[in-house]
């Protein structure tokens, strides 16, 4: 098969001495309530061999899992609206500058976290360190995606929750399809492997260096999968051929 890489990105990735090569498999648009098993059927299953590694969206799993926040069911409140004044905005997705995330944050942490955690975030700035607000709210705000329509109209009512049991979501693809796989959470700015299946040996940092440069785009690619080839691999089946 021929390994394509989205726009900007690069088919091959060397990692720790190893070379491999990312192919980003097309899918349709994945929308709430889907099966991830079938979508991994139809796109994968057709490409994957035995040693392949798949890497996923955490975006179209949580789908999946129904993990999705409407925004009318968030009402907005005085410290959202007043602590968003406060924090910086983000160029890849919503950020707790905007009210719908701050409030989401309260929502599921409560006031006072979120304030302790705005005032060491803040006064950790001066220092020149970032992320600490996420660091004290924990992953599960961080993770939020949607609540805006910059790529996806679709996204612009609805919040994305991380998706529930990422491990045991992967272990349940490899025992129904054979897959190794991982789900992650990707943008330009940075990666983050949520979880994987338990066959796979590479260690989380080696992990996280095959999806380093979020092969999966950050624009309207809908190419949520990709499939991670070692290049040896690759090149005796070419030779065989």
């Amino acid at each position: 098969m021929e390994f394509v890489a989205n726009e900007g990105k690069n088919v091959e990735i060397t990692v720790n001495g190893t070379t491999y090569m990312r192919h980003a498999i097309k899918t349709h648009f994945v929308k709430q309530g889907e099966d991830y098993i079938e979508i991994f059927k139809k796109y994968v299953e057709p490409l994957y061999e035995e040693g392949d590694i798949v890497s996923s969206s955490e975006k179209i799993i949580a789908l999946c899992q129904n993990r999705v926040v409407k925004r009318e069911e968030l009402k907005i409140g005085f410290w959202a609206k007043f602590l968003s004044k406060f924090a910086s905005h983000p160029d890849t997705g919503v950020g707790v500058g905007e009210t719908i995330k701050m409030q989401y944050a309260i929502s599921k942490v409560g006031v006072l976290k979120v304030l302790w955690a705005s005032i060491a975030g803040g006064v950790c700035k001066l220092f020149g360190k970032r992320g600490v607000f996420y660091e004290i709210v924990g992953q599960e705000v961080a993770g939020l995606d949607g609540f805006y329509d910059h790529v996806w109209s679709e996204y612009r009512d609805i919040g994305i929750e991380n998706p529930e049991n990422p491990n045991g979501v992967c272990d349940e693809i490899k025992e129904k399809l054979g897959m190794s796989c991982m789900i992650v959470d990707a943008n330009d700015l940075g990666q983050e492997v949520l979880g994987h299946s338990s066959d796979i040996t590479l260690t989380d940092e080696e992990l996280h260096g095959l999806i380093a440069d979020n092969p999966c785009g950050q624009g309207k690619q809908t190419t949520p999968i990709i499939l991670i080839r070692k290049k040896n691999t690759v090149s005796s089946e070419t030779d065989e051929q």
